[in-house]
């Protein structure tokens, strides 16, 4: 388990595919409804995503954006704003398709603390060319629109899924991203293991020397390049991810503070209220009472990756 996987749990699509994918221009539709995320991939033609006052970008066959929502944006057949439709659920893609283009469009609901973590170091767009994992994928997710088949949505929920996944993970790859740092210590020797070690089992009782010799590297060496490549010691990143972990398992309706506390790593619920309330800036039970009316995500830790 990595931090990446950990993240993207909570990102699903579900009846992600809008009924308005069939343009003839002029054409632009408004997105309005609010999702975390928007990924948006013409499987015919091309586009442009206008985003508030942000420079638009263009989108290509074969190529994929990926929009950080609440705010509202529109796609269009040129970068230059125009009333837009909004964008409609219902509909199919059917008829002569000589000259259209196919927007394939998937919205994503982010559930809890941790994928909240992954929305927030995106940009409020980022387009991966068509050089992409995913590029190839283009003819089948279109042979699944057309068909029609019984089933389709899921299957298309799940394609859209995977594509957002790779989409990401390409985007992290690229040389011009400024990935976060956990991303990039990954793939280091002596921080990715460690990373890896608290992922896995973030309850254990973990201590920088049980933590180093998961690394096979001393402490010091450990504490020096972790904190180098992830922007904060081993056991600072260890007691916040834990935070992030229990945010979401407060949220659900039979957990106690007890037992959260336990499920994170803490043997009693007082050492875990005081982290808790050091990290994140009020008790657990204030928070847990908050979020419903979104009065619990204030803190910085939980703004930041």
């Amino acid at each position: 388990m990595d931090p990446y996987d950990d993240l993207l749990r909570g990102v699903r699509g579900e009846g992600s595919v809008f009924g308005a994918s069939v343009l003839s221009p002029p054409w632009a539709l408004r997105f309005a409804d609010g999702p975390s995320l928007t990924l948006v991939a013409p499987l015919r033609g091309e586009g442009w995503i206008v985003r508030g006052d942000d420079d638009a970008r263009r989108v290509r066959l074969g190529e994929a954006a990926i929009v950080r929502g609440p705010e509202p944006f529109v796609v269009a057949d040129t970068d230059t704003p125009r009333p837009a439709l909004d964008v409609r659920r219902d509909g199919a893609v059917a008829g002569d398709l000589t000259g259209r283009t196919i927007l394939l469009a998937g919205s994503y609901r982010v559930n809890g603390e941790v994928a909240r973590r992954l929305v927030r170091v995106l940009p409020p767009v980022l387009v991966v060319p068509d050089d992409h994992d995913c590029s190839s994928m283009g003819a089948y997710l279109e042979a699944q629109l057309l068909s029609g088949r019984p089933g389709h949505q899921i299957v298309l929920d799940r394609l859209l899924d995977w594509l957002l996944v790779c989409t990401l993970r390409d985007w992290f790859d690229r040389p011009e991203t400024v990935s976060p740092g956990w991303y990039a210590a990954l793939g280091d020797d002596v921080a990715g293991p460690a990373l890896r070690a608290i992922h896995d089992d973030p309850s254990r009782p973990w201590t920088l020397a049980s933590l180093a010799t998961a690394a096979s590297v001393s402490r010091t060496t450990l504490a020096r390049r972790f904190t180098e490549l992830v922007g904060e010691p081993p056991m600072t990143y260890l007691t916040e991810w834990r935070m992030a972990l229990a945010a979401d398992m407060l949220a659900e309706p039979a957990a106690t503070v007890a037992t959260v506390a336990r499920r994170v790593g803490y043997s009693d619920a007082f050492g875990f209220s005081s982290a808790f309330k050091r990290v994140v800036g009020m008790s657990p039970s204030a928070y847990r009472d908050g979020i419903g009316t979104g009065a619990a995500r204030t803190h910085p830790s939980l703004r930041n990756a």
